[in-house]
């Protein structure tokens, strides 16, 4: 663009390199202003709202995480409860749904949890407020019998999916898109089954797993298999890690052992147990890449985890 200036004006002279190779003359007016326009830029971004990234999840729910957040017996959301009766299902045995108090943040993902073999819901109770107060609608299940085997369990907790997305009270309040299913023993063994069966699931989390097939190179969904070391009843070495193992290499996986631990210790509160699965379902079922930090790197043997494996990055 031609430049018009007044008469007896002299042209400036175009800015020459120097010997350091940077411009004088305008360079340092452009300089200034870029320099300006940075820090403008920086005050625009530190005054936006907290909540302003998570635009680019809708699905993420509650504040950023901390281990000690994780590792709390309580996160964030006040958690209500509702009975639901035998009488008024089919497909399982009914349970008891924990769910946010709160609606303002919309919907949440949701999970199912069964018993393992001669075990009611009371065994896995701990976990529904536990899991429901870091931002998911939890129901914890009664089986048909409590010598229901894995795949019949698979079975129920399919069922009890479509009941809570479908007819339950609380239904409003889940997103049915985004879905996950724990188990302890033959109701971790369970879980394999219904991710088998229903490959739209979203995570899966056996809880010293036990089923007769030891091998599941079918599964599409992201799969946390954890173990005891000290379990007699499901050995890690015949159940938890070749589960693990045939699950195929290009699937979101982990294996996490636990120390110290027996076949039962799903059935108490355990901080490992919350941390990692809390973290396992938030990546997961929401996509909340904010708890990949807690999965990846893999975390190394402590005090409470024997061994970890799994695969790092992770994709979905």
């Amino acid at each position: 663009m031609q430049q018009h200036l007044p008469s007896g004006t002299i042209p400036p002279r175009p800015s020459r390199p120097s010997r350091s190779g940077t411009f004088t003359g305008r360079s340092r007016t452009l300089t200034g202003l870029v320099t300006a326009a940075a820090a403008t830029a920086g005050l625009l971004l530190t005054g936006l709202a907290p909540g302003a990234q998570a635009a680019d999840n809708p699905y993420e729910r509650g504040p950023a995480p901390t281990n000690a957040s994780i590792e709390a017996s309580r996160g964030s959301y006040a958690v209500s409860q509702t009975s639901v009766s035998s009488l008024v299902v089919s497909g399982f045995g009914g349970g008891t749904i924990y769910y946010p108090t709160s609606t303002a943040d919309g919907t949440f993902g949701a999970v199912v949890i069964s018993p393992g073999f001669t075990a009611y819901e009371s065994s896995i109770a701990w976990l529904g407020p536990r899991l429901a107060s870091q931002g998911f609608v939890v129901f914890t299940i009664d089986t048909n019998t409590t010598l229901d085997q894995p795949a019949s369990r698979g079975r129920q907790l399919l069922a009890a999916l479509d009941y809570l997305t479908e007819r339950s009270s609380v239904r409003s309040r889940v997103d049915s898109g985004r879905l996950g299913v724990m188990g302890h023993s033959m109701g971790g063994g369970g879980s394999l089954e219904a991710a088998k069966d229903r490959p739209s699931l979203k995570a899966a989390i056996p809880l010293t797993g036990w089923n007769t097939d030891k091998t599941w190179p079918e599964l599409r969904t992201p799969t946390l298999v954890v173990g005891a070391d000290g379990d007699s009843i499901a050995p890690v070495a015949t159940h938890s890690e070749p589960f693990y193992e045939s699950l195929p290499g290009s699937l979101d996986k982990a294996y996490l052992e636990l120390r110290g631990a027996s076949h039962f210790t799903p059935n108490t509160s355990d901080t490992t147990i919350a941390k990692y699965s809390i973290s396992w379902l938030k990546r997961f079922i929401d996509d909340d890449t904010r708890y990949e930090q807690f999965l990846c790197p893999l975390p190394r043997p402590s005090l409470t985890i024997a061994e970890y494996r799994g695969n790092c990055p992770h994709t979905a």
